[in-house]
């Protein structure tokens, strides 16, 4: 670890740690890494920015429509956890758009997948565990990240058989028993990715497709390639080799602008319109 593979597409780069709002260098790397590379990832913990976010005065209008949500979730981890993460998202968001988080509509799809309304030139994905958050975003097409506890125990049969195309199987049993679970958690968070990317989640069986245990381009369960675009995927150890982060990373080939920032995306007019209006709430 860390562990690339690249099926056509630029491989994305290591996650950046970011352990508060604030402003400097690791907001810079992201959008650096995100001009650069088409692609990147934010980690924290969500007690890291729990403060900040708490003591912020702006909070409700930077939840926007998340905030009846934040207040009526009892649990106290549980809502702090969803209050740092969206959080997360809006500042990473908001640090390649070159704008003010709370000037960002952070919106879902009908599967749950967030989305920045009105700013489509960038993809968000969101995964948490423990008290892990990761945020990618991407510029070249669909991006999806996952993560979970390096240490998590599996059980290397159970996922075999639920997760793995007979040619992963085949793969395995070629391995050593030592290092099965690893290869299995790893191709597990890299599966959650790619289907998060397509907005599938866990309703896109993951035996009927591979991966393979090089984590190179997506293949038919019988390891024949599949021709499904190019797609890049990584995973990397994270704060202190707690965590294992995947993410998989699309190229549609189209998206030539470097500059993602909204006012250069956006029709200038406009982008004052939606400002205005998000202040007057």
């Amino acid at each position: 670890m860390p562990h690339r593979s690249a099926a056509g597409g630029r491989t994305p780069p290591p996650p950046v740690h970011v352990p508060g709002p604030g402003p400097g260098r690791p907001w810079r790397t992201v959008r650096s890494r995100l001009e650069r590379d088409g692609s990147a990832v934010a980690v924290a913990t969500w007690g890291e920015w729990l403060t900040a976010a708490l003591a912020d005065p702006a909070l409700r209008p930077l939840l926007g429509h998340d905030w009846q949500r934040y207040r009526r979730t009892r649990d106290a981890t549980a809502r702090y956890r969803f209050l740092a993460s969206r959080m997360i998202v809006k500042y990473t968001a908001a640090a390649v758009l070159g704008t003010d988080p709370a000037a960002l509509d952070l919106a879902y799809g009908i599967t749950g997948r967030p989305f920045i309304r009105g700013f489509d030139q960038i993809d968000v994905s969101l995964s948490h565990t423990g008290d892990l958050i990761a945020v990618g975003v991407g510029r070249t097409g669909r991006i999806g990240v996952d993560a979970e506890p390096a240490g998590r125990a599996v059980s290397p049969e159970l996922l075999r058989r639920h997760m793995c195309t007979p040619a992963e199987r085949a793969e395995l049993a070629r391995m050593p028993p030592d290092r099965q679970a690893s290869e299995l958690l790893r191709l597990w968070t890299l599966k959650e990715a790619y289907t998060k990317a397509l907005g599938q989640g866990m309703r896109l069986g993951f035996t009927r497709f591979g991966l393979g245990l090089g984590g190179g381009a997506p293949a038919a369960p019988d390891g024949s390639p599949a021709p499904l675009g190019a797609w890049t995927f990584t995973t990397h150890l994270v704060l202190d080799g707690r965590y294992l982060v995947s993410t998989a990373c699309q190229d549609t080939g189209l998206g030539t602008a470097r500059d993602t920032t909204a006012r250069t995306m956006l029709d200038r007019e406009f982008t004052s319109a939606v400002e205005e209006g998000l202040a007057a709430r």
